[in-house]
């Protein structure tokens, strides 16, 4: 027998951490090579996680609940060895000790992170084990971990908040042993509390999902941080729509999958960034990141209701039917809850599509570190005078309004307005003669 270490595989850029959800398999069970043994979370996507060998589950180091780093053993799983095994107790001695001591030190390290005092466990609020372990080498009573600012999910303390929350109470004594108390600052300006709700008897209180929170939290976080503006423009989409309805047929007969707008939005949108790189950027702190690669998130909609935002990647290297291709992909893999971990992950620029509920317009959170998002209106006819060289004339066109919003502290209304303005002239000198 042989003793395999289930660790916290690395699951995209940025992914450092993940909370366990659910574990499908209990001690004892049996797992098949490549079986989900348990179902993870982080901030972007759900996922599961696969044994990578095929033996018995004898021991679980984590908890439902519990935040684990990537590469963190979570579960030893008992193997049979190819090799046969060696006869008498010297040889067992000999072959088997170095395995189990080092799986035992493995165990008796997770039990070591796990195991803090009960002090902490009397909160409705969540810490991990490393918090409460720094909590406790540190004399931070409950009280004092209750008024800590969390800056992490869900506002969870995370390591660096205890770390600075610490380092503040060790300074404060000597500061105000070097200052006179007549040159002690006013205390500051406590944060308005929330409203009160009142709850009546015939109310329905409905517990926000976990992605429900990590949305709130994530639209609150980025309008904190971005200098929200926006510029509308409207464009005739009158070409595209034809073409597509010509080309929708055809293109479903020899790819087998559907041509929507999608994709034909997407390149126009890839193109203006190629032609204004300085969308294409993150904010860090005094410094602009400027991307190299143009990763265009789109938002989709899970089962639940809720929006997610897979990412294409190398977008403006891709032609109409690979664009079309991943739009159809990353749409159908996000409704039935396939997406992995890395395909939420670098983009660079958002478009979101609010047309789909009827929206002609709409005014998009930025989708942080990135410092814009275009949103697509409902596509409409319309009345419009149509110049000609023999005249103008009244006509029915198709119409939309496109919704850029950005980050208003690095891109100003002229770069802002420009961008959009690009991608609508992009769409309406669509070829209608062009071919797949």
């Amino acid at each position: 027998m042989a003793k395999f270490e289930l660790k916290l595989p690395k699951m995209g850029e940025s992914v450092a951490e993940a909370t366990i959800t659910n574990w499908l398999k209990e001690v004892g069970e049996r797992i098949e090579e490549d079986e989900a043994v348990l179902e993870i979370a982080t901030d972007k996507v759900d996922s599961e996680v696969p044994s990578e060998v095929e033996g018995v589950l004898v021991e679980k180091l984590f908890e439902v609940d519990d935040v684990v780093q990537v590469g963190q053993t979570i579960a030893i799983i008992e193997t049979e060895g190819d090799a046969a095994e060696p006869t008498g107790e010297a040889a067992v001695t000999e072959t088997t000790a170095p395995e189990v001591a080092a799986v035992a030190k493995t165990v008796e390290t997770a039990k070591e992170t796990l195991a803090v005092e009960n002090n902490y466990t009397d909160s409705e609020r969540f810490y991990s084990p490393l918090v409460k372990n720094i909590a406790k080498e540190e004399n931070i009573s409950l009280e004092e971990l209750e008024g800590i600012s969390g800056t992490g999910k869900d506002n969870r303390v995370t390591k660096n908040d205890i770390l600075a929350y610490v380092e503040n109470r060790k300074a404060a004594p000597a500061q105000a042993a070097s200052k006179p108390v007549a040159a002690a600052k006013p205390a500051a300006t406590p944060k308005p509390a929330p409203a009160p709700v009142s709850v009546n008897g015939e109310d329905e209180i409905i517990e926000m999902s976990r992605m429900g929170k990590l949305i709130s939290h994530h639209m609150v976080q980025s309008v904190q941080t971005s200098a929200h503006v926006q510029s509308f423009i409207e464009v005739d989409v009158t070409k595209i729509w034809n073409w597509r309805s010509k080309m929708k047929a055809e293109f479903q007969k020899r790819e087998g999958e559907n041509l929507t707008f999608t994709p034909i939005f997407m390149e126009a949108v890839a193109k203006a960034i190629k032609d204004f790189p300085l969308i294409n950027i993150s904010v860090d702190g005094d410094k602009i990141i400027k991307r190299k690669a143009v990763n265009l998130g789109m938002a989709a909609a899970l089962p639940d209701g809720n929006l997610i935002v897979p990412v294409i990647k190398n977008a403006d290297q891709l032609n109409l039917v690979g664009m079309a291709k991943a739009v159809n992909d990353l749409a159908n893999r996000a409704r039935t809850g396939k997406l992995k971990p890395d395909d939420t992950q670098g983009g660079t620029y958002t478009v979101t599509n609010v047309g789909t509920f009827g929206s002609i317009m709409g005014t998009p959170i930025i989708n942080q570190p990135q410092v814009g998002i275009l949103a697509l209106g409902a596509i409409r006819k319309v009345p419009a005078v149509i110049e000609t060289p023999e005249g103008d004339f009244i006509g029915i066109r198709r119409k939309m309004f496109l919704s850029h919003s950005y980050d208003h502290r690095v891109v100003n209304g002229a770069l802002g307005g420009q961008f959009v303005q690009r991608v609508a002239q992009y769409l309406e000198a669509f070829d209608e003669n062009r071919t797949l």
